[in-house]
């Protein structure tokens, strides 16, 4: 990991940059003043436009940054005990920025009709501030460079995403799970607080670059503490196990366009602070960092995945999802930091490359299944799988678009979500580069965890799928299910085209990616990732001759002269005895999997063209007629990961009765389970039967003798002056 370029603490103002910076918060502004003026039902309107036009000057923002490579600068005003707080937008955040800008647009175009659901019930006006003051504090967070100006801006995202989560308050369990959320974040808050106040008071200033540099003498206990305050501070805002318990109940709880923004863009938040203080401030270049790293994001992909296929609500599917996926992100960015430790810079360059890919796809396609549920939710009154069905029928284009964003999430070629989870997957593997023994067990481990969590997400969302928009529909809602409105299907459409093209295209991503890490990568990993096919002669020696002229006759070369870029195969070189470690082309998989789709089609309809269609009645047990009560159900289809996994889960049935004719005949059977989190029974409980322990030895404490006082006050003295001496 190159931690000593890039998030260059020098730097100019750049007019174009700065004059669409200072539109955005001025439009978000006027949003709320006109919000607070106009009617309640001109009120989504006014949020569609004024998040929509936000959404397109942070485009533009983040867009000139990233592709000039300019990095941004510019002064805000003096606080005399502070010092001068000042914004930065370089590449880093100008790509969390573009994230965020693509979701919030998506997301305000679907407010303009979803919204008009609550009129009526729920003040439009305050969603409309609190969703603009979201906005605004999101791009205020990644454009900070200083501490207080940071911490303000996270504090007012923290704030504002717990006023949307609770915005239907009257509504069973949102106000407990927006409490949840609010407490876990302000715990997060305060870990994080603590460890940028010291570094702050330590440095004797508020910028983050003089933050860097009082980094450098901390001892390593001292700088361990840091590390891990910092990186389950923060990653409890990323849904990270086992600081993750407000996800699945908050995400949920809010209206969809607040829970697409939620899971594609803060959770993004959550990593961009891990980044800006464990990888630049306080670098983490131990092994054993890296090590803490990829393991939480291993068990967090797993967990997540594993109650996400055994989930019944839409809804919850997707938030438990949302971890797995930020899981497998944090899994490349701690195989990134254990590759730079050991020696391997190209192979942390792919890992952080893949990573970073993995963040964009997650917040396309998760956005897109987000806005796609509460379409569903909306016009179908349901997000319970065992009651839906049957609406690819009522609601084809949405049906349509939530299967690309299915796909998508399933790692299924040519969609987006393919292409990053193999990189990853890929790079975990080369982990035999490592000397240490431990080590390659420990990626093995990681790779063949990753390989399971990619399975059980195909299973996950072959049942959303499937029982959600296929077979009989399985309530009243469902049957009567209408489609939604062209202002919600347009951005999922949106969103869907880019989840294909952000598939296809990875060899024009990753060096774009390449130059965007340049902070945190050396030069030459997308070298090494996409070979200079298009490019590389016989002359210019790009490529080795040999190697150039075998791969021109497996077609490496095809679309030279005519597609732009490097080439279309993405590729790791090895030795001469072994040229090829992995390779592959979404592109060329994509004119494939077409030209199969097609032949297929042309061999159906011309076998099937002349025959008369026979229409028999479907065999059901002797019964008139196949009722929707007797399909299969999402239940029912995630049943054997519950038993094969039931070590985890480890329900507690509460009922089990079963009902029976003439002794031998069962007709039904009622049984309800309750699952506690493992997250819950593994770490929350026990952290608070500890809590509530120390809580009462220190009441004990308090018996009133005035030298025992003393002795502690002594004691603890004493303790703080070793505690310094060892650091």
């Amino acid at each position: 990991m190159n931690t000593g370029g890039g998030f260059r603490c020098n730097g100019g103002s750049m007019n174009t940059i700065g004059l669409a910076l200072s539109l955005f918060f001025l439009v978000c502004a006027a949003g709320i003043v006109v919000g607070v003026i106009v009617s309640q039902k001109h009120t989504p309107i006014i949020l569609a436009w004024a998040g929509s036009l936000a959404a397109v000057l942070a485009l533009w923002a983040a867009g000139g940054t990233l592709i000039s490579g300019y990095e941004f600068h510019g002064p805000l005003w003096a606080i005399p005990p502070i010092g001068i707080l000042s914004i930065r937008l370089d590449r880093i955040s100008a790509f969390f920025l573009l994230i965020a800008a693509v979701v919030i647009l998506a997301s305000s175009v679907f407010s303009a009709s979803y919204m008009k659901r609550y009129a009526g019930h729920y003040s439009l006006k305050a969603f409309n501030s609190w969703y603009l003051v979201l906005c605004a504090s999101i791009a205020w967070i990644l454009v900070e460079d200083d501490v207080f100006g940071f911490l303000l801006a996270w504090e007012a995202m923290s704030l504002s995403s717990y006023l949307l989560v609770n915005f239907e308050h009257q509504r069973e369990g949102t106000r407990q799970a927006g409490y949840l959320m609010l407490a876990m974040g302000e715990a997060g808050f305060i870990a994080v607080e603590l460890v940028l106040l010291f570094l702050a008071v330590r440095a004797g200033s508020w910028q983050f670059c003089d933050l860097r540099g009082a980094a450098n003498g901390m001892g390593p206990i001292l700088r361990w503490a840091a590390f891990l305050l910092s990186f389950f501070g923060f990653g409890v805002k990323a849904g990270l196990v086992p600081v993750n318990a407000w996800l699945p109940k908050a995400h949920p709880a809010a209206p969809a366009n607040v829970s697409a923004i939620l899971s594609g863009v803060i959770l993004n938040l959550g990593l961009y602070g891990i980044i800006r203080i464990d990888f630049w401030i306080l670098p983490a270049k131990t092994v054993g960092m890296g090590v803490v790293i990829l393991l939480t994001g291993t068990v967090s992909a797993l967990m997540g995945i594993l109650y996400a296929t055994t989930e019944s609500d839409l809804k919850g599917v997707l938030a438990h999802s949302s971890i797995e996926n930020m899981g497998i992100a944090t899994l490349g960015l701690g195989a990134g930091v254990i590759f730079a430790a050991s020696g391997l810079p190209l192979l942390s360059g792919m890992a952080f490359i893949a990573a970073f890919y993995h963040l964009l796809n997650h917040s396309t396609y998760k956005a897109l299944l987000f806005l796609g549920a509460g379409s569903v939710d909306e016009h179908a009154g349901t997000r319970d799988l065992d009651r839906m069905g049957g609406l690819m029928r009522a609601m084809p284009w949405t049906a349509g678009v939530f299967l690309i964003g299915a796909l998508a999430i399933s790692a299924v070629p040519p969609f987006n979500g393919f292409a990053s989870e193999w990189l990853i997957l890929q790079t975990l593997l080369r982990g035999v580069e490592i000397d240490s023994t431990p080590l390659r067990l420990v990626f093995a481990l990681c790779g063949a965890v990753l390989a399971l969590t990619a399975a059980l997400a195909v299973t996950c969302f072959v049942k959303t799928f499937a029982m959600g928009f296929l077979g009989l529909p399985r309530s009243d809602g469902a049957a009567k299910a209408s489609e939604a409105r062209a202002s919600a299907i347009v951005p999922m459409a949106a969103l869907a085209v880019l989840c294909l093209a952000l598939g296809v295209t990875p060899t024009y991503l990753i060096p774009a990616l390449n130059e965007t890490l340049q902070p945190l990568i050396v030069p030459g990993a997308a070298d090494t990732l996409v070979p200079p096919f298009f490019t590389a002669t016989q002359e210019n020696g790009q490529l080795p001759p040999a190697f150039l002229h075998e791969f021109h006759n497996l077609g490496a070369q095809s679309g030279r002269g005519v597609l732009p870029g490097r080439g279309v195969v993405i590729m790791l070189r090895g030795t001469e005895q072994n040229p090829v470690v992995f390779a592959m082309s979404p592109s060329y998989s994509l004119v494939a999997l077409a030209i199969l789709l097609l032949l297929a089609w042309f061999v159906v309809t011309r076998l099937t063209r002349r025959r008369t269609a026979v229409r028999r009645p479907l065999w059901a047990g002797g019964i008139p007629r196949l009722l929707p009560q007797m399909t299969y159900t999402a239940t029912g289809f995630s049943n054997p990961v519950r038993v094969i996994f039931q070590a985890i889960f480890q329900p507690n049935v509460t009922e089990d009765t079963r009902q029976t004719v003439a002794v031998h005949f069962r007709t039904a059977i009622h049984r309800q389970r309750e699952e506690t989190h493992i997250v819950d029974r593994v770490f929350l409980r026990p952290v608070n039967a500890a809590v509530q322990g120390i809580a009462g030895f220190l009441a004990g404490m308090h018996h009133g003798r005035l030298n025992a006082y003393v002795t502690y006050v002594l004691a603890f003295l004493l303790l703080v002056l070793v505690l310094f001496r060892a650091m």
